[in-house]
């Protein structure tokens, strides 16, 4: 039996119905700083500390972390649509158009972000039209106050608790880190 053939708009529109945060992944090498705004994040491991985010093949800021071997990710916050809109376009100066700083390893850490996560490159594997790409944990920030800026049907959108809301212990990320069943995420 053949595969159905499934129509890009139509994939498009059914991975639109999960919410993404949004980050943008920054590096830097003797040309300057790159960066591209990035819905394909997650964390990967917690022991060694690993995140993967998934870069098309063509992107010129992954020719940058390729040759480097390092890159940030930079959390956005709910304020931070603009930042986003900057890292997702072909903006000819977008680093002129945020605040930012290096991290110690040189990648760009932007002014605002809910969090960063400075890390170098382990592993890189094929994903079709993107690299599946790998990180190593060097250094994080503690995370900042607020929201994060969420991507869902394509647009913008934002939780509905409150930035200082307890969250009930059994919904607390500690469960999920620190679940019993082995064949759980993270």
């Amino acid at each position: 039996m053949t595969a159905p053939v499934i129509e890009p708009l139509d994939y498009r529109t059914a991975m639109g119905h999960f919410c993404t945060g949004v980050t943008v992944i920054t590096a830097a090498d003797e040309e300057g700083p790159v960066g591209f705004a990035c819905q394909s994040f997650s964390a990967l491991s917690l022991d060694p500390p690993l995140v993967l985010f998934c870069p098309m093949k063509t992107s010129g800021a992954w020719r940058t972390i390729e040759r480097t071997g390092r890159f940030a990710v930079n959390v956005l916050g709910e304020g931070q649509q603009d930042v986003s809109s900057v890292f997702g376009s072909r903006h000819p100066d977008k680093f002129g158009a945020v605040a930012w700083k290096p991290s110690r390893s040189g990648s760009p850490l932007l002014d605002g972000a809910l969090s960063w996560i400075d890390c170098a490159v382990e592993a890189v594997h094929d994903g079709g039209d993107h690299h599946i790409v790998i990180g190593r944990v060097l250094e994080l920030s503690a995370p900042n106050a607020g929201r994060p800026l969420l991507f869902y049907k394509g647009r913008y959108t934002q939780t509905v608790t409150d930035p200082g809301e307890a969250i009930p212990r059994a919904l607390s990320l500690d469960s999920f880190l620190t679940w019993p069943v082995g064949d759980d995420w993270i």
